[in-house]
């Protein structure tokens, strides 16, 4: 226990007692950040425990009464899965929503390109990164490419250790006097974050021998020619398995934890739930980090679809102001990570208002930047209740905003389930390192989270 002004400040470690359960849980997931590297791997690793779990394709449903398991899969890249509760729909539900997808270097649809006896892939950059922690990092390329007759080309070049990894140069200190007068932002410029492919020439004489033996290379082995990169999906992505971190393992380093932390916990919080008061949702979605636009996004309504078609299955027949009724009257979580409290960085930081690692599960009443401009302002009423929550569950907790006010900020999915009336509270944990190739979490937040997100879900009002 520690001090804090005049609160006492528990850590949620004096909480813990962590069960054989739990300790498997931390093992599942190192494998899931280290197997799920994009949001179509992610979702492909959810959707088969889901399988093995009893959660039903949507479609093969016939009804949906107490207990039964619905799973819906969106376009391979986003997800919901349901579990019937003994109150109808139409009085409201529990949600938990994450986010699978995470910054990256997205590879452009025109990339390959031979310099001076290099051949290098273009990359685009998707979300919110500092552009030099890419440079000189080993890196693993991730996705599909769409064949021209349709065929899919499933891509994983990096993470075995028989793999080449790949990796973006960086300019030598011995020439950087220009590059040390730029500005952090302006010092990699977005164009220059190319990927390094390859230098062995085709044999024979002409131009762009190397970019011709990477493309004979991509034929034999994957079946892909130079026009199939405009139907690809390719992630470049940091190469190696998350690991525990520190003498003491009590921190875990990967990528992606922002937010497949949050995913992982409402997964295994929703696992072991059998015939709940309210039907339980946990729902994982896609493009959060550019805005939650496209057809995968929290923008495109699948949820409202979603509940419209477990309507139909539990009434017989659709009902639309039931589905409005539905999704006003649910309560959520919008399950996603702050930036936790570094005092490497302390000037940033309202410490008052921080989230400190390993004082367990961080609720966050708002989000946004500027003003709160961009966020959902969950109701007193709502976070009193989630509070009682968590007390009555044992649940070690705190809150937090995303640093001081005029420094920047973020949103959450949150503003889009807001729309439709229903309650919805900000609640993750803290990170260190949010949007980097490696990130840092503390065990000890992560198993608060499962625990307090279990707790939601089977709460009975």
């Amino acid at each position: 226990m520690i001090l804090v002004g005049f609160k006492k400040v528990k850590l949620a470690w004096d909480e813990l007692g962590m069960s054989e359960q739990e300790d498997q849980a931390m093992i599942e997931y190192l494998s899931f950040l280290s197997k799920g590297k994009t949001e179509r791997e992610s979702w492909q690793i959810i959707e088969g425990w889901a399988h093995q779990s009893g959660f039903i394709p949507l479609d093969k449903v016939d009804n949906f009464k107490l207990g039964q398991r619905v799973r819906l899969a969106v376009r391979g890249k986003a997800g919901i899965l349901a579990i019937a509760g003994l109150r109808p729909l139409n009085e409201g539900f529990r949600l938990i929503a994450s986010h699978i997808d995470a910054p990256r270097l997205d590879i452009k649809q025109r990339p390959l390109y031979e310099e001076e006896g290099l051949a290098f892939l273009k990359t685009h950059y998707y979300g919110g990164i500092k552009k030099y922690q890419w440079m000189a990092l080993p890196l693993a390329l991730h996705g599909v490419v769409i064949l021209r007759d349709g065929h899919k080309a499933e891509i994983v070049i990096g993470e075995d250790e028989e793999d080449p990894i790949f990796t973006i140069s960086d300019l030598l200190p011995h020439l950087s006097k220009d590059q040390y007068n730029k500005k952090l932002r302006e010092a990699i410029a977005g164009e220059g974050l190319n990927l390094l492919l390859g230098h062995n020439p085709s044999p024979g004489e002409g131009d762009e021998r190397v970019k011709s033996a990477i493309l004979l290379f991509l034929k034999d082995k994957y079946g892909i020619e130079e026009d199939d990169f405009v139907s690809a999906e390719l992630e470049v992505v940091p190469a190696g398995k998350a690991r525990y971190a520190g003498l003491d393992r009590s921190f875990i380093a990967g990528y992606g934890q922002d937010d497949r932390i949050c995913s992982f916990a409402a997964w295994k919080a929703i696992e072991e739930i059998k015939q709940p008061e309210w039907t339980t949702i946990v729902l994982f979605a896609d493009k959060e980090e550019i805005g939650s636009d496209s057809n995968t996004g929290m923008k495109a309504r699948f949820l409202e679809n979603f509940i419209a078609e477990l309507i139909t299955l539990q009434n017989g027949n659709y009902d639309g102001l039931m589905v409005r009724r539905s999704l006003a009257r649910a309560k959520a979580l919008s399950a996603d990570v702050t930036g936790g409290y570094d005092p490497n960085y302390a000037d940033v930081m309202d410490k008052r208002n921080s989230a400190f690692l390993g004082r367990g599960l961080v609720i966050s009443k708002y989000t946004g930047s500027g003003g709160k401009y961009g966020t959902s302002d969950a109701n007193p009423e709502f976070v009193s209740e989630v509070r009682r929550i968590f007390d009555n569950a044992k649940i070690s907790w705190q809150t937090a905003e995303l640093g001081k006010v005029d420094q920047g900020g973020g949103g959450t999915i949150a503003q889009y389930m807001a729309i439709y009336g229903m309650e919805v509270l900000d609640c993750g944990v803290g990170i260190l390192s949010m949007h980097a190739p490696w990130e840092i979490s503390s065990i000890a937040d992560l198993v608060m989270m499962i625990r307090g997100y279990h707790a939601f879900l089977k709460y009975q009002s």
